[in-house]
């Protein structure tokens, strides 16, 4: 269910309406539920990766923190497991012809599976709780990571690395065997694995207590506003909202029906509308020129930032009326002046986690300047991967560590985000600015890499931008839909240069009542200008 359709629009309210009705312990059952009807609604087949999920990261957690599971932390986790075979075996009964398809996800001998992995798990408790306490943390740990990264590897990361061995052997002159397996990438797999694993990280670290409440972690694992592009919460941050108490008051709900109107004007009226600009020219089997690449790239950079950042706010917003806070996942990344900045301003919950959980453990800025730069280029490199399993990302990856290790050796980047910018001279200023257009340059390049179809395509538009400086070839095709992100666009940068200088992401409320209004009015008329009759994916629904 995605938030841009008619489905969704009827499905909050229906929820919000019986979250305002229930009692704390009801309201996380009825998300719960709701989480799960919001996945399935794209593909029950998958449901079954989250359930796994929580059932093994709930029992690790427990080892590794307390050492032994109770009988009914035991049952609860097999229960659930179990139960939901039981669910996909239905969907087997009801759609036989369906099912056929898919046999070894939802038949049978799906439970089958199910059915071992909870004779074994329990069969296996009595020994591994017997270890020493270190060997033990370490085991159930290394069991968390193992079940969450091999779920990961084998549906989003099988075919990239099967197809590169074939590629391989095909250029150096032998036959290569077709191995690719019919595999479909589940819908944000990649956001609550991480997700799910930081929170057995954190307990391994001493960072946070388990939780023996079954049905509240599960409802951590699939919070459906951020479960299937992010934020990448922590369950330091998340899992209180969750088990405790929630109050909402209207300024909060007002708030977050706010974040809900501008995640929707930034998706479909800026969004969607100049991606009919930039597919014109990245999807065109025609020629471009300079012009128009440069042009569509700099769009791209647009696109996708409303297209991600609209989903945080929406996520975001949805999350605010029911009293829970979710963290802020953009802070207006195109003034950033360097990588480093840039990385503390687009998808935080992932730089951060990246940071925290890999970075930091591989070294950090501790060593000398090849280890530094190793471990930014490695994680870097690894960032770029988990965005999706082709060659491109993994040259965007290496991209985006390359200019952080140049900006580095330069010594460039001693303003960090959020720095007050007191007593600043305007030469200073001025420069500060030329920094900032250069370095938007320099991101948009990356997102060339990012958005290309082809390594082929990346070759080529990289050769035009450096010789051919042509006119334009008109492949820009300018439609209502397109008119409408421009005129989303200048009203976004109107907006975000306001915040910027303001430093307040409320400051629309300093408005008299006729302004604001005016102002939602004309969100929603750009929204209308942009919709087209089919709603579009949001891009990291791919990751």
């Amino acid at each position: 269910m995605a938030f841009n359709s008619i489905e969704f629009l009827i499905f909050l309210p229906t929820v919000y309406l019986l979250y305002r009705l229930l009692n704390l312990r009801l309201q996380n059952v009825m998300l719960l539920a709701a989480s799960y009807l919001f996945y399935g609604w794209w593909d029950e087949r998958f449901l079954f990766l989250i359930v796994l999920s929580t059932a093994i990261d709930f029992s690790s957690g427990i080892m590794i923190d307390e050492g032994k599971l109770t009988r009914r932390d035991r049952a609860k986790a097999s229960a659930w497991t179990l139960l939901s075979a039981i669910a996909f075996l239905g969907i087997n009964w009801q759609a036989p012809e369906w099912a056929a398809k898919f046999q070894n996800t939802v038949g049978w001998q799906y439970c089958g599976y199910v059915l071992g992995l909870v004779i074994a798990g329990n069969a296996l408790y009595p020994l591994l709780a017997k270890l020493p306490k270190q060997r033990r943390r370490g085991v159930f740990l290394f069991i968390s990571m193992a079940a969450n990264l091999g779920l990961l590897g084998f549906f989003k990361y099988c075919n990239f690395f099967i197809d590169s061995a074939e590629s391989v052997i095909t250029s150096m002159g032998m036959h290569a065997t077709d191995f690719r397996l019919d595999i479909v990438l589940p819908v944000g797999i990649s956001f609550y694995t991480f997700q799910t694993m930081s929170y057995t990280i954190d307990i391994y670290r001493g960072h946070l207590k388990p939780t023996h409440r079954f049905l509240d972690f599960a409802l951590f694992v699939s919070f459906f506003p951020q479960l299937v592009a992010g934020p990448i919460e922590r369950a330091t941050h998340l899992l209180p909202s969750i088990l405790h108490e929630r109050r909402i008051d209207w300024e909060q709900s007002m708030r977050g029906c706010f974040l809900i109107l501008m995640g929707l004007f930034k998706k479909i009226g800026v969004a969607d509308s100049v991606a009919i600009a930039v597919n014109s020219v990245y999807l065109t089997q025609g020629d471009v020129t300079q012009l128009d690449i440069i042009v569509a790239t700099v769009l791209f950079a647009v696109q996708i930032y409303c297209d991600f950042s609209g989903y945080s706010d929406i996520a975001r917003g949805c999350s605010k009326i029911m009293g829970i806070e979710l963290m802020t996942n953009f802070k207006l990344p195109y003034v950033s002046r360097t990588p480093s900045e840039f990385w503390t301003r687009w998808h935080i919950s992932l730089s951060s986690w990246l940071r925290d959980y890999l970075y930091i453990p591989l070294g950090g800025n501790r060593g000398n300047k090849f280890m530094v730069y190793r471990n930014l280029s490695l994680t870097m490199l690894l960032g770029g991967l988990w965005h999706g399993a082709a060659w491109n990302f993994v040259l965007w990856g290496a991209y985006q560590g390359a200019i952080l290790c140049i900006y580095r050796l330069l010594g460039i980047g001693v303003r960090r985000a959020g720095q007050e910018e007191i007593g600043i001279t305007i030469k200073q200023r001025i420069l500060g600015m030329l920094n900032m257009i250069f370095f938007f340059g320099v991101t948009c390049y990356g997102w060339l890499l990012f958005r290309a179809v082809s390594f082929e395509q990346i070759v080529g538009f990289t050769g035009q931008l450096l010789t051919d400086w042509g006119s334009s070839s008109m492949h820009l095709t300018m439609r209502k839909p397109t008119l409408a992100g421009m005129l989303g666009v200048l009203v976004l940068i109107v907006y975000e240069l306001t915040e910027y200088n303001l430093k307040d992401t409320c400051f629309y409320k300093r408005f008299p009542v006729p302004i604001r209004a005016g102002l939602y009015a004309l969100m929603i008329f750009i929204i209308f200008m942009g919709t087209s009759n089919a709603p579009v994916q949001f891009i990291y629904f791919q990751f």
